[in-house]
């Protein structure tokens, strides 16, 4: 598997990222240890996580996730092997059970959650420590717009750093990043970071899919001048561009296991358009909508690693394996088309 070095930033990560947000959920313990191990024995080196995992967000299996990584990197003696990362929720977005609903960026927050993480990881610190979502009010999570209206108080990016900082001073963490970001905060925090030496962002976990390409519109120029590398999660869009759902609209999943207002941008009839006509370009050319979907990711310029997820170890080895597909110029430009009838229906 064939490795980068993420930012400006000393960690040289897998160009593929085992994502966890279904271990304690759809996934079990043991179905998690062994996906770790399938991971590992398939070159890659790194692991990604949330405090707010595993999705569907609940109170009862909150952190439940970073417990099974933990138990896993205790069981396995693998930590050195690893690059570990993870990512501190942000002003509650109805989860009041995440550290007493006081969960933005301060000092004396992010210390809670780097400590409470560690704790549950089963290790002494992080490799690379993420903002899971911006404290300011900014367009994410299919907002497309920005909306003034919205404005609330925030705790200030310079704030955020300084408090990040301090962490890394004490080998809690050794790198930070940022996710759901937008062009204007990646460029707020290099200028702050710059200007008051303090910690500077390695990495931006946004969404990234054929049915959502908006890290183009900005974003890539920034990132590619800042050295900030892009992390790709959700490269399948909740399952859409696997193609499931097209032969079987009940088939389990995500968006058939969890209320629909859990991720309404993934049921937009233009999302499902957007697959369906994906779906029949893999076909066409002898690929699975899933190869498409992700060698498409795979093989972006700017796309450092790509975060994928399964919830069977079949699932994950074709995943892995899409990383031997290449696309001919031929199939990117009826990707371009596509994109251009049917743009960023999931922004």
């Amino acid at each position: 598997m064939e490795k980068i070095t993420l930012g400006s930033s000393s960690l040289e990560v897998s160009r593929i990222c085992l994502g966890t947000m279904t271990f304690g959920e759809q996934n079990t313990e043991s179905e998690a240890h062994s996906q770790l191990d399938f991971a590992l024995e398939r070159g890659i080196n790194f692991i990604d996580a949330a405090e707010m995992y595993p999705v569907m967000p609940r109170a009862e299996t909150q952190g439940r996730t970073e417990e099974y990584i933990g138990s896993w990197l205790k069981k396995s003696g693998k930590r050195s092997q690893v690059v570990l990362a993870t990512k501190a929720a942000g002003p509650s977005r109805g989860m009041r059970w995440i550290r007493d609903g006081k969960t933005d960026f301060d000092a004396k927050s992010l210390r809670q959650a780097v400590e409470g993480s560690l704790r549950r990881l089963q290790t002494d610190h992080v490799d690379l420590y993420q903002l899971h979502w911006p404290s300011r009010n900014a367009p994410i999570f299919g907002q497309i717009a920005f909306d003034p209206e919205k404005e609330h108080p925030h705790v200030a990016i310079e704030e955020t750093l300084d408090a990040l900082g301090g962490l890394v001073r004490e080998g809690k963490i050794r790198h930070v990043g940022v996710s759901n970001e937008t062009p204007w905060g990646v460029a707020e925090f290099i200028k702050q970071a710059e200007a008051k030496g303090l910690p500077r962002i390695a990495s931006i976990q946004n969404a990234y899919s054929l049915v959502n390409r908006s890290f183009e519109a900005g974003l890539d120029e920034v990132c590619f001048r800042e050295r900030v590398s892009l992390l790709a999660y959700s490269p399948l869009a909740f399952g859409q561009l696997s193609g499931k759902y097209l032969e079987n609209p009940s088939a389990p999943g995500r968006l058939t296991l969890f209320p629909p207002t859990w991720s309404p941008r993934y049921l937009r009839p233009s999302v499902v358009n957007a697959a369906r006509q994906y779906a029949t370009l893999a076909k066409a050319n002898n690929m699975s909508p899933a190869q498409l979907a992700l060698a498409w990711c795979y093989t972006r310029w700017f796309v450092a690693s790509t975060i994928i997820g399964a919830t069977s170890l079949s699932q994950l080895a074709e995943n892995i394996d899409a990383w031997s597909t290449r696309l001919s110029p031929e199939v990117v430009e009826q990707v371009n088309l596509i994109h251009r009838s049917l743009t960023n229906p999931a922004q």
